[in-house]
């Protein structure tokens, strides 16, 4: 009874903000302005316009998961061999930025790009030409990396910490090379933590719309851009909730593919 009564706020809490939006969502999602039931906001995903905004979302976020990956993996293999790594230094270098407020980093990258930015004038000022990266896809990508990297760094960190040196050891004293461990011991072991790692990278860069407005210049829309506009601008909270509709089939798959290669739990934060 104790513990029953010390979970009631809890479960307060997840009724009051996850079950009752989600809910209102599936309310607006399948009516229509009158409150008729329909299924034209689920499946209006399949118009031009929509269709268009969602694949070009699919793939900058593919793009930028991929890019994550590629730059925290060898990371996280570093920080396990290194003592800054074990003493947690580089970790909470890592996790320093995230304290920042969200828009204060975006905007701080818009600042960078820009045309007459950091960036554009350090070539200037040696004489090479400026760039272009401001409101372009390689924006938003740069965008999602950066703000997203640590999402994909400590999963992965967390996993490889646990791999026992002696498995490793014994692999390297029957004669296997380092990429023969690579392959057979380390990344089979890491997969928990990828999983996850990909999993946290992955949902927020396909849903957001943030940085695709500010880095972007509203030029670039993305599928997140549209429900947030369906909301905000258009008013239209049917059309808005059927399109996140959608995106939570995304995300159920990709929470459905974490659970079943991280069973255990191995792959945390910390």
């Amino acid at each position: 009874m104790s513990r029953r009564y010390f979970a009631s706020p809890f479960i307060v809490w997840i009724a009051a903000g996850t079950v009752i939006p989600l809910i209102m969502i599936a309310y607006y999602g399948f009516t229509d302005r009158s409150g008729a039931f329909t299924i034209e906001n689920v499946v209006s995903i399949m118009g031009a316009e929509h269709a268009q905004a969602l694949w070009l979302a699919l793939l900058l976020a593919l793009i930028s998961t991929a890019i994550c990956f590629v730059l925290a993996f060898p990371l996280a293999l570093i920080l396990k061999d290194s003592r800054l790594g074990t003493k947690g230094f580089m970790i909470f270098i890592f996790v320093l930025p995230m304290w920042m407020n969200f828009l204060l980093r975006t905007m701080a990258w818009q600042v960078i790009l820009e045309r007459g930015g950091i960036i554009n004038g350090i070539l200037t000022g040696l004489g090479l030409p400026a760039l272009d990266i401001i409101n372009t896809p390689a924006a938003i990508v740069l965008g999602m990396v950066y703000d997203f990297l640590p999402f994909m760094v400590l999963p992965i960190y967390n996993t490889v910490m646990k791999i026992d040196n002696s498995l490793i050891e014994a692999a390297y004293d029957l004669g296997a090379t380092k990429g023969k461990v690579l392959r057979s011991i380390i990344l089979p072991l890491s997969v928990p933590g990828i999983a996850s790692g990909i999993t946290m990278v992955f949902v927020p860069a396909l849903t957001t719309f943030v940085i695709s407005n500010m880095l972007g210049g509203g030029k670039i829309n993305l599928i997140g851009n549209i429900i947030e506009q369906e909301f905000t601008t258009s008013s239209n909270w049917n059309l808005g909730s059927g399109l996140s509709l959608v995106m939570m089939i995304f995300i159920v798959l990709s929470m459905a593919l974490l659970s079943r290669l991280d069973k255990n739990g191995e792959a945390s934060l910390i």
